[in-house]
Order: structure tokens, then sequence, then C-alpha cells
């Protein structure tokens, strides 16, 4: 066991940090979430990311985002995610595509991962995700942010859950704000299903939806 893993012993086993080396994740979007499930994956030792954005870093983003700084301004944000993947643990095996995800490229980017993590912030584009890990046959992390509040629920390969949360007539947001505090727990909540699904346990959200309320402390994991 490396020493830089050594501290991942307890809550996880060897065999299971070793699983977690041979795993390959697709993550969609990296701003907000997308920034902070980076870092988990990263110092949880996920042995491949492929990090998908074609957008680019500007000053709004500096209020929540991880890898948003006032050097990267401008930046393409999957770059910005490569490089920091470079510093924190370079044996990992980061893929940056600075496109936007389609209905188009969507099969062909999913193809080989183990999960894919929604880290998106368009109705729209969450549909595409969950189709094409459904025709993948992958589990999809979700998550969502809006202010102090934040959502997360694993769709697994036959569940529809994502097209009930977002049906097809769903508007597209207003952006509303969101402070990096609810940002950085729904990261850690969707990362901590992520490593569980990928080390092989099962995952308690499973077809739930856990619904999170960080102004008056409030939880709730509703069934769908």
């Amino acid at each position: 066991m490396q020493e830089r893993y050594i501290r991942n012993l307890g809550p996880l086993t060897e065999a299971e940090c070793r699983r977690l080396r041979q795993g390959r994740v697709f993550l969609a979007g990296c701003g907000g979430l997308g920034g902070y499930l980076l870092e988990h994956l990263l110092r949880a030792g996920v042995g491949r990311i492929t990090v998908c954005d074609g957008d680019v870093f500007s000053p709004s983003n500096l209020n929540r985002q991880l890898l948003a700084d006032t050097a990267s301004l401008g930046l393409p944000k999957a770059e910005a995610a490569r490089m920091r993947a470079a510093l924190v643990n370079p044996e990992v095996t980061v893929e940056a595509l600075p496109v936007f995800l389609t209905a188009e490229n969507a099969p062909g980017l999913l193809a080989g991962h183990d999960l894919a993590l929604d880290a998106l912030d368009s109705p729209a584009a969450r549909r595409i995700l969950a189709g094409a890990c459904r025709r993948a046959g992958i589990p999809l992390v979700h998550g969502a942010v809006r202010g102090w509040y934040a959502q997360a629920a694993v769709v697994l390969p036959e569940s529809s859950l994502m097209e009930r949360l977002y049906p097809a007539d769903t508007p597209a947001h207003a952006d509303q704000g969101s402070i990096s505090p609810t940002v950085g727990l729904c990261a850690a909540i969707q990362a901590g299903e992520a490593l569980k699904l990928l080390c092989g346990r099962p995952s308690p959200l499973a077809g739930r939806l856990l619904w999170m309320d960080l102004l008056e402390q409030e939880y709730q994991t509703v069934p769908l």
C-alpha cells in the first residue's frame, strides 16, 4: 500500500483501494460540483477519470468553484481540472475533454466507464447523461444545488429516476446563486456514494433522493 493511501484504510479495505485504482469514472461538468468531486476522486485514488466541460472560468465562479482562482480565469474548466489532478495525484490518469455533453457525443464519451457523476446545471443535459448511462449500463450519481439547498441520488441503469426529477418540459433554471458550503456538501455526498459503488458496496441512495437544507439543517430521504 502506497503511503499516500494509508489513511484511506479503515473506511476502505486494501482490496477496495485496489478496486478504486482500477476504476474509470466519467465526470460531467468541472464547475462547482465537478471541482469538489474531482478532488475527492483524486485523493481516494480512482485510477482513471474523464472530465468533460466546454465552459471557461469567469469571475462569477470564484465564490464556490474549487478549480476557479484568479489565475484560471478564462481557462477551459476541463484543462484546469487536468492541471489540478497533476498537482494532487499524478498517478491518476485524467482525460480532459473541453466539450459540452450532447445527445450525439454522449454514447461515445461514456463508453468504457464504470460510473458517471452528474455535475451539470441543465435539466436537458442531465436527461442526456441519464439516457447515455442507461444505454451503457452504468450507474449515475446525481447532484444539484441552489442557494442553501442541495439534492443527491443514485440512478441505477434500469431506473427512470432522472426523467421523473426533470421531465422533458422542465425549463432551464434561472441562475439564483449558490454558496460554497452547499456545493461542497453535495459533492461530498455524491463522492461517497460513487466510492461505495466502485468498491462494490450497495448505495443507500439507489432510487432515493436525499434533500438537504443547510439553512435550517434539515435532511430528508425520499423514495422514488
